[in-house]
């Protein structure tokens, strides 16, 4: 027989604590697909089609066969025990979308640029974007189909990253690989939080 206490809410101590992570880069490098892939709820997306009216502005060299692209932003969730709760948030690639980029960042631990190397240079407004805010990042290389493969540390010299900065190769497609690029991510946080001895000082989201 229920109790009147079964409705009564759960305690905020039992409450997961949310950490919230972004997934960024330029349009077409597969960020609504690695949110996909990971999330353990159906993601919410946002995506339209695009339209002969968004020609003149938005960026399509190399993807011209894209029909669709991220408006607003991608969400995703992943369960990391009883505790923690790991929240995805994509952001949109398209410049015209750029002033989205800081709303959508508040209250982020850390991020995720992925690249494309057959347009490696879409991705410096992300890695800008994140290093003048002072935001860790990892630099996850998407290797398409019949992309031409680089060792990671091409790529870093290729994008003038610090040492500091974790690449690691990755199919978005992929929830293991997807994964992978998170577990590094997270352990580039610890590395970096505990050599800036910032254990305590950074707001975690409640769920």
């Amino acid at each position: 027989m229920a109790s009147s206490n079964d409705c009564d809410p759960l305690p905020a101590e039992v409450l997961p604590v949310g950490i919230k992570v972004l997934i960024a880069g330029g349009f077409g490098v597969g960020k609504t697909t690695f949110v996909n892939a990971l999330s353990e709820i159906e993601p919410l997306s946002t995506e339209e089609m695009l339209t002969a009216v968004s020609a003149a502005t938005d960026r399509l060299d190399g993807v011209e066969n894209k029909a669709t692209t991220t408006v607003a932003l991608d969400f995703g969730r992943i369960t990391l025990s009883p505790s923690y709760v790991l929240y995805l948030f994509g952001t949109p690639g398209q410049e015209r979308f750029l002033f989205m980029w800081d709303e959508l960042s508040e209250g982020a631990l850390g991020a995720v640029v992925l690249a494309d190397t057959r347009r490696l240079e879409h991705s410096f407004p992300a890695v800008d974007f994140f290093e003048r805010r002072g935001m860790p990042f990892v630099v996850a290389v998407n290797e398409f189909d019949g992309a031409h493969r680089y060792r990671g540390e091409e790529v870093r010299s290729a994008l003038d990253l610090s040492q500091e900065v974790p690449v690691v190769l990755c199919d978005a497609r992929v929830q293991s690989s997807g994964i992978r690029v998170l577990l590094e991510l997270i352990q580039h946080l610890l590395t970096t939080r505990s050599s800036h001895g910032t254990d305590t000082d950074q707001p975690l989201l409640r769920a």
